[in-house]
């Protein structure tokens, strides 16, 4: 390795881009290498779920070119480029044929949207929305149209679903589940959800799934798998997300769900680490912004020569349906406790506390977020 090997973020993503501005605060001179498959244009990803009710398009959803970025971190930054391979004893990535050797590497690549097989002539109308050209492939799909259906009824799904109705689409939302949100929040709130988005005119389709996505001349045909059939102009797939760990795997680097790091973000090869979607950091890989900023804090300060362990406080994620403001604290994982419901209608406070009565987890809906900051101080670290 060379002395003056450059620090190396693979992804531009918001955890490339936090990281390498927290390090930049602690670190001015050790040369910086950013590489992304995308245009590295600085963004927010939640926000792509809140573009068409702002009426923002994919430029007005971007805060920075890559050039601009570049010059704010004293960087450089390789755009539409993919890392083929990480080769950690010789302490290089190759892209093609060519290796480029770092100091340290750092994996910040994210997650791929989980693909769902279906069958029929209109697979290419089926679009993820998993970053800005995703978004902006999208709007230019659904410049005219009206009418949208939603795979996925989780938290991404219910969030696309609220934007869109927003912005003058017809929504139908299909999901193999009993409620939305399952696995994330109790059925009470639940309800006040799906009610919220149905007042908005969305119509719910839980428990089939999509058998096959055939053109007509009006538009597509959606069948599902419990026979009927939904007309369409395009679908957007909200089905999920899977941890990038293929490049790591094939290097060595232990993967399980994500990549496996510890609380000091360290793979198992040295000088090599990972946040964000990727990775699984002490068995917990979560998709949110708040354990996303911890780790680039941490991250930053032992890449800097000051290890420092990551910790999760309470993580709250504020889901962005306005028609039914919702805020989640999942428990904690391998606790146990009882759901208590308080509330009606749209404003509800749904509380799970063990058998001692301490506060593991909630669900504020509507009225109920108000009291979040209050709850937020009883609830138990996920990482302490």
């Amino acid at each position: 390795m060379s002395d003056n090997a450059p620090l190396v973020i693979i992804g531009t993503g918001l955890a490339g881009y936090t990281l390498a501005r927290e390090w930049r605060r602690l670190d001015s001179e050790t040369p910086l290498l950013l590489i992304t498959a995308d245009d590295g244009r600085s963004y927010s990803k939640p926000m792509l779920s809140t573009g068409f009710a702002r009426n923002k398009d994919a430029d007005g959803l971007a805060t920075a070119e890559a050039g601009a970025m570049a010059e704010q971190l004293n960087a450089r930054i390789f755009t539409h480029t993919r890392v083929t391979a990480i080769e950690p004893d010789q302490r290089c990535i190759c892209i093609g044929e060519e290796r480029i050797e770092y100091r340290d590497l750092v994996l910040a690549w994210g997650a791929d949207t989980i693909r769902v097989p279906v069958q029929g002539d209109a697979q290419d109308a089926i679009f993820p929305i998993n970053d800005l050209e995703d978004y902006a492939r999208f709007r230019a799909a659904a410049d005219g149209k009206r009418r949208v259906l939603l795979l996925g009824a989780g938290l991404i799904g219910c969030e696309f679903a609220n934007d869109l109705s927003s912005g003058g689409y017809q929504i139908d939302v299909v999901a193999p589940c009993e409620q939305v949100m399952p696995g994330l929040i109790h059925s009470a709130a639940a309800r006040a959800v799906q009610a919220g988005l149905e007042g908005l005119g969305v119509r719910f389709h839980l428990g089939p799934v999509l058998s096959s996505l055939t053109r007509r001349a009006d538009g597509l045909e959606a069948r599902l798998s419990d026979g009927s059939v939904v007309e369409c102009d395009l679908v957007v797939s909200a089905v999920g997300l899977r941890p990038r760990i293929e490049v790591a795997a094939a290097a060595g680097l232990g993967v399980n769900r994500g990549i496996v790091v510890d609380r000091h973000l360290r793979t198992s090869q040295p000088n090599i680490h990972a946040l964000g979607d990727c990775a699984e950091v002490d068995g917990l890989n979560l998709l949110y912004v708040m354990p996303l900023m911890a780790c680039a804090r941490a991250l930053a300060q032992t890449l800097a020569g000051k290890p420092t362990p990551v910790a999760y406080g309470p993580m709250p994620v504020t889901v962005k349906t306005p028609v039914c403001p919702l805020v989640v604290s999942p428990p904690p994982r391998g606790s146990e406790g009882e759901w208590h419901v308080e509330g009606s209608g749209a404003d509800l406070k749904v509380l799970c506390r063990d058998t001692a009565g301490r506060l593991l987890g909630y669900a504020l809906c509507g009225a109920a977020v108000g009291e979040k900051l209050s709850l937020n101080k009883e609830l138990p670290a996920l990482l302490a």
